[in-house]
């Protein structure tokens, strides 16, 4: 019988890379709740028109990418494709925005792409949304926090934050009449997503990889002339917030992200270390959506970051998680021994929660359980035999120093092994 084998881009992630993640997560969730951020756990699914009609429905994601099936009842259901829309969704629902709210949340989205390095189908993410704030601040406390993020993870000189403001509504409608009747002299020679684009979503085509569009758009209309003065204002705003906290940044007159819901700001963080898949977190303002899916009229700004990539550019600077390593492996030999062990490394559980202890499970010879106490990389052994069990006493034998190894009464060990902790 053929082996199962996970989804393609859907890849299991095993015990020997958990400790990284759980590392990063909490890291991220640390930084982001003394911000005042609270945490919201949306579902994975989500009704289709939700990102039809926040995302737009002729982006990328929603022509092509989103895994999407009718269910028994003939309902249109969609695997989310990213966080927004669904956390906005839920705000409105629930009432959460009737005052200024900061929710984050965490977990997997879906996009049918093609596989490779950082760029998966089922991909992780960790996404933070402000509410109810319309001024340039909110949105230059967000990126200052994510600054904060690459300082903390020890990233900051891998990573470049670029920024640019993309205007109003009614500006941008202006600039893409103007960037639509430039290109449409050149449009046989577009690379074939930019014809494309030129007939459904204009602005994405200023995110072209293709060389020979580069170059049409180097003479093309500059999104920053047909900017609304609140906007030009905001911008300007937002980057003396960012120089006052010595947040460098490059502003990128292209950047437009592909979500139809932004307006006024947009930032990207990359770095040159993943090759193709540069951008590791990203975001911006988004006035319009909570009225757009039903709620009062709400300004909100936000991003999202992919910890995949965040992970691959920690390996890159050769930054890892730190040992999570036991402190101390339970051994028993005998059958009183083996009770004795049982006992006591319960007992040290209760009076050290906070430290990993091990308890050796299935017997075996002494040898074989020391061969399993020195394969766990435990600081100490703790051996209970029949001697130690009729005496209420253990013995602990060093596994990583050349101290002599000591036996001591049973009520002293937790003490001890606190003591040998702050050696570590």
């Amino acid at each position: 019988m053929k082996t199962l084998q996970a989804i393609r881009g859907m890849p299991d992630t095993l015990p020997v890379d958990t400790g990284s993640w759980q590392w990063l997560e909490r890291k991220v969730q640390d930084l982001v709740q003394s911000y005042g951020y609270q945490e919201i756990r949306m579902p994975i699914l989500e009704s289709t028109h939700l990102f039809a009609r926040s995302i737009g429905e002729v982006t990328d994601i929603v022509e092509k990418e989103m895994y999407t099936f009718a269910d028994r009842n003939g309902d249109s259901l969609t695997l989310r494709p990213e966080g927004t829309a669904g956390c906005v969704r839920a705000a409105v629902q629930h009432n959460l925005i009737s005052t200024p709210q900061r929710l984050w949340y965490r977990g997997p989205m879906f996009r049918h792409e093609r596989p490779q390095k950082g760029r998966l189908r089922q991909f992780q993410q960790i996404g933070l949304e402000a509410f109810g704030v319309a001024t340039p601040d909110a949105d230059a406390e967000l990126i200052a926090l994510s600054a904060r993020l690459w300082r903390d993870l020890g990233v900051a000189d891998a990573v470049q934050l670029q920024l640019n403001s993309i205007g109003s509504l009614e500006a941008r409608a202006a600039y893409k009449a103007a960037l639509v009747d430039y290109l449409s002299a050149f449009k046989g020679e577009l690379d074939e997503d930019s014809q494309r684009r030129l007939e459904t979503n204009p602005l994405r085509i200023l995110d072209s990889k293709h060389a020979r569009t580069q170059e049409f758009l180097t003479n093309a209309p500059n999104l920053h002339d047909f900017l609304d003065e609140e906007s030009v204002n905001d911008f300007a705003r937002l980057k003396a917030y960012l120089d006052g906290a010595k947040v460098a940044y490059t502003v990128n007159p292209r950047l437009v992200r592909g979500l139809d819901y932004y307006n006024k700001t947009v930032f990207e963080w990359v770095t040159t270390e993943l090759g193709a898949q540069g951008t590791i977190c990203a975001g911006g303002r988004y006035d319009g959506l909570v009225a757009q899916l039903g709620g009062k009229p709400t300004p909100g700004v936000g991003f999202a970051m992919g910890l995949e990539r965040i992970l691959l550019l920690l390996g890159a600077q050769g930054i890892e998680a730190p040992s999570t390593l036991p402190l101390a492996f339970g051994v028993g030999v005998g059958e009183a021994g083996e009770r004795a062990c049982f006992a006591g490394i319960e007992a040290l559980r209760s009076s050290l929660p906070q430290f990993d202890i091990r308890l050796n499970t299935g017997a075996g010879s002494f040898k074989a359980q020391m061969k399993r106490a020195d394969k766990s990389g435990a600081k100490v052994a703790l051996i209970w035999g029949e001697t130690e069990a009729q005496n209420n006493t253990v013995t602990l034998k060093f596994l990583r120093d050349d101290e002599p190894q000591i036996t001591l009464a049973n009520s002293l060990l937790a003490q001890e092994l606190e003591r040998i902790s702050n050696t570590m």
